[in-house]
């Protein structure tokens, strides 16, 4: 019989662990490792960062849920992956040895690479819920005493849509408090125009994105790069259409957040044949990697590259209803090799994103997320919003169940034409 380990138990890796337990044969046994003992809900924290979630809100306990449907949880960080042994090296030293490896880390930030970004320099961030809750007590502080606000993705970013939410949910938040005259907000990205979103757009993402941010009166600036941040100020260099530097600024600031680059974490970093240059898992269709067969991977994890050049670089996002699919069409190939066969399922890569606004909010429909796409469709209404908080309790609830896809979610989503696999024909 197998170990098939699952070293991540985020967005990708609980899913993963449900529906590979559910494919896997009786005898074999499901392992997830995780640096952290609680799941978080992602997608909630920028609603964290202005106080209208509290940590409980969107955390639960991953032992729990994952002993219910009979698999082991092992709550401590991978040091190293040694892909030529079979086998993770844990922090504290443990060995866990493996027959299938399913990497659904998700990345390291990489504030690193600009003096001054993150919780550690002069920014917040939203990407770990812990950022989040630092974030939030900057936020009390910044609405007894306002001042201008600068947001936004920095040059590599590759997950646009946080950025977006924030600035928006943000400005909600300060007209409920009717202090938003009093905050001057810039909004700084890497994107060649607003709502590129690292996709070369989804239907009129520019046009209702742009319109947005002119009716909540928030400047932008695009195809910027980020050189520095000191306390209370922000140093920008923006670049034309062909990549060369056109203006400076310096943007004073009271709060900001700006979205980081990604990497891939330090357990696999370098691994030669595993990861590209930046750490990123490389896979082939059948979410495998070409180099080690019995290793894929899901999620933000995974190598893929930019849709499209830009002036200034930006990366291609992997959104929730994409990583399901993922995990799907990895569960079916794992099953398809423990019973012998070849991989043969291929994941839609299709995206169904939910965006808050506060009040209001914008979805898109990608099939698939990379162009060329048989439908592309973006549109914003007060019942997004609602939709996004039906969401995250939905989701919290089927991770609590163990349940990754309910049969009645499927049906819905099957009739509405979305589907994870790929048809063989």
């Amino acid at each position: 019989m197998a170990h098939i380990v699952i070293l991540g138990a985020g967005i990708g890796g609980m899913p993963m662990a449900y529906e590979m337990k559910a494919a896997a044969r009786p005898g074999d046994t499901v392992t997830v490792i995780s640096d952290s003992p609680r799941f978080h809900f992602v997608p909630s924290n920028p609603w964290v960062a202005v106080n209208w979630r509290k940590r409980k809100d969107i955390e639960m306990d991953i032992e729990p849920a994952l002993g219910r449907k009979g698999i082991k949880a092992i709550t401590q960080a991978a040091k190293r992956v040694h892909p030529d042994q079979n086998k993770i090296e844990l922090l504290d030293g443990t060995v866990v040895n493996y027959d299938y490896l399913v990497i659904a880390t998700g990345p390291k930030l990489a504030f690193d690479e600009i003096p001054g970004l993150g919780p550690d320099g002069h920014t917040q961030s939203i990407c770990h819920v812990s950022h989040a809750e630092t974030a939030q007590l900057n936020w009390d502080r910044f609405v007894a005493d306002p001042g201008p606000i600068v947001v936004g993705a920095v040059q590599g970013a590759s997950c646009f849509g946080p950025a977006y939410e924030y600035a928006f949910i943000m400005d909600t938040d300060l007209r409920k408090r009717k202090i938003r005259d009093k905050v001057p907000m810039t909004f700084v990205t890497s994107e060649p125009y607003i709502g590129h979103l690292g996709l070369g757009g989804v239907g009129d993402s520019k046009g209702l994105l742009e319109a947005a941010m002119r009716d909540r009166h928030i400047k932008w600036i695009c195809n910027a790069k980020t050189t520095k941040i000191e306390n209370g100020k922000m140093y920008v260099t923006e670049h034309d259409d062909m990549g060369n530097p056109k203006r400076e600024h310096e943007l004073p600031f009271k709060h900001s957040m700006m979205l980081p680059a990604f990497k891939g974490v330090d357990a696999v970093f370098g691994i030669e044949g595993l990861t590209n240059p930046r750490g990123f898992i490389t896979i082939d269709e059948h979410q495998r990697n070409p180099k080690f067969h019995n290793i894929f991977s899901v999620g933000v994890c995974v190598a893929i590259p930019p849709v499209e050049p830009t002036p200034i670089p930006c990366g291609t996002p992997k959104t929730g209803y994409m990583i399901e699919s993922m995990v799907t069409a990895t569960a079916h190939n794992i099953r398809e090799m423990l019973d012998g066969k070849e991989p043969s399922h291929k994941a839609t890569w299709n995206t169904v994103c939910l965006a808050d606004f506060g009040d209001t909010g914008a979805a898109f429909v990608a099939l698939p997320q990379i162009p060329p796409r048989n439908v592309s469709w973006f549109g914003e209404g007060k019942w997004v919003h609602l939709a996004k908080v039906a969401f995250e309790k939905y989701f919290l609830r089927k991770m609590q169940k163990g349940t990754s896809e309910p049969y009645y979610e499927k049906m819905v989503m099957d009739m509405l034409g979305i589907v994870k696999l790929r048809s063989k024909k």
